[in-house]
């Protein structure tokens, strides 16, 4: 089993691009989370947003990380209108967290895809 870990991981793809040691196209970032465009995108708007600490999986959070859940929840719509994503109703956005192994979860960071505009998508 993988545990939790709360510091940057050396191997963790995700943390390389947090310390800036693999460059990405900046959405957005503040003390506690980082959002980035996908490099090989699904949809006319398509990033990710993670946390700045090394969390490997949704399924390891813990009650003290609901408030950063939070505030990435509110802070995902605000930044699919900035990216491009009509607005709701027409228009709107999707989100994606996979998790696990069985979830087809690739790179065990926390993450979270948000993908939006108009259809049809590469996938999704």
């Amino acid at each position: 089993m993988i545990e939790r870990v709360v510091h940057s991981d050396p191997d963790c793809l995700f943390c390389k691009i947090v310390s800036g040691k693999i460059p990405s196209r900046l959405v957005y970032q503040d003390d506690d989370l980082y959002a980035f465009h996908d490099i090989h995108p699904w949809a006319p708007v398509h990033f990710l947003i993670i946390p700045k600490l090394h969390i490997p999986s949704m399924a390891l959070l813990t009650e003290a990380d609901a408030a950063m859940m939070g505030r990435m929840m509110v802070l995902i719509p605000k930044l699919a209108l900035q990216e491009g994503c009509n607005p709701y109703p027409e228009g709107g956005f999707r989100m994606l967290a996979n998790t696990g192994a069985e979830g087809a979860q690739e790179v065990h960071h926390l993450h979270v895809h948000v993908m939006g505009g108009p259809r049809p998508w590469l996938r999704g």
